[in-house]
């Protein structure tokens, strides 16, 4: 009898201390709790992070808007432009404007122009960037760093300072009105695109192991071969985020083209956009009472056209671009 009531006691004891245990475990836990959430550390920083959320999606919404706006706007009907409570979504979607801004545009004859010079523009930058960048990350010569540091230097001089004396140049070698002024620079890593590109190129080769090098010498190859056919195909990378910045820049490039050709039948697209403008000014096609409110959704609807490739090429190529700016040295990494 004694031994069971000792038995029941312990047991009792034991649901006590699990009780009590529990409690201080439950407790702690509480507490823990109260210091992380009710803390005024806590708070600040999530006031801190709402603010810097807010802040990034103010600055995102500043940039989408008018891209939006441009859309949305390029696919209104007559009805819906002139209805002034029709603000986003349209109440038909209507491809009228995109059929007038692409006959007005001539769009596939510039097209062709365009792709031509950017394809030509970006093989230019994209062999002699990585050429000379090579070079400085790779060999000893005299005046090395100061070089580099010139080629750093031409990255905050703005086209428009040496515009007049390069138009000079290009009009005594009888350029004028061709794509020579835009091409054959490019061959020779010119301009501001130039040095980001042998910048991104140098990072990036600097951080290659000297045992590729070492390697392909044993094997026979020289200085050029071991470049073409070794070094490149590992900068995947550095290759992909230099063709891709190239394309964006030479395809929406409107001032040097507007410079160096005058011929129409050489024009590229987006130098085709403000003539659109003015023609559909002259143009008897439409109501004289619409011409200012539907010749606006036509032009956006002919820019979106414009820039349509470009963003067609970054969709596809997105996720390597970004991989290749965190590995070529352009995030500071």
């Amino acid at each position: 009898m004694l031994r069971n009531e000792m038995t029941t006691s312990e047991k009792v004891s034991g649901v006590f201390k699990f009780c009590r245990n529990s409690a201080r475990i439950e407790g702690a836990k509480l507490n823990k709790y109260i210091d992380k959430y009710l803390s005024r550390n806590f708070w600040i920083n999530a006031l801190v992070r709402a603010g810097l959320y807010l802040l990034l999606f103010d600055l995102a919404f500043i940039f989408v808007y008018p891209f939006l706006d441009m859309i949305i706007t390029s696919f209104k009907s007559t009805s819906d432009l002139m209805n002034i409570t029709v603000k986003w979504i349209p109440n038909s979607f209507d491809f009228q404007n995109y059929i007038v801004a692409m006959e007005q545009l001539q769009y596939f004859k510039y097209f062709k122009n365009s792709v031509f010079l950017t394809l030509m523009c970006t093989l230019g930058h994209v062999l002699s960037c990585s050429f000379i960048a090579y070079g400085f990350a790779r060999y000893r010569f005299p005046f090395k760093d100061a070089l580099f540091g010139f080629v750093i230097f031409t990255l905050i001089v703005p086209i428009q300072v040496i515009i007049f004396p390069l138009y000079i140049f290009y009009s005594n070698l009888e350029w004028i009105n061709t794509y020579l002024p835009m091409i054959v620079p490019t061959f020779f890593g010119y301009g501001l695109k130039g040095g980001l590109f042998i910048f991104l190129f140098r990072q990036f080769f600097a951080g290659l192991p000297y045992q590729l090098e070492e390697a392909a010498k044993i094997d026979g190859c020289g200085p050029l071969r071991t470049f073409f056919t070794i070094i490149l195909p590992v900068s995947k990378v550095a290759l992909l985020v230099s063709i891709v910045l190239s394309l964006v820049w030479h395809w929406n490039d409107y001032f040097e083209p507007n410079i160096y050709i005058a011929d129409q039948n050489i024009n590229l697209l987006p130098s085709r956009l403000p003539a659109l403008y003015e023609m559909l000014n002259t143009d008897e096609l439409l109501n004289p009472e619409l011409d200012l409110i539907i010749d606006e959704a036509i032009v956006l609807a002919g820019t979106f056209l414009v820039v349509l490739p470009i963003l067609i090429i970054y969709s596809l190529v997105q996720n390597k671009f970004m991989e290749g700016i965190e590995h070529s040295g352009l995030t500071g990494q």
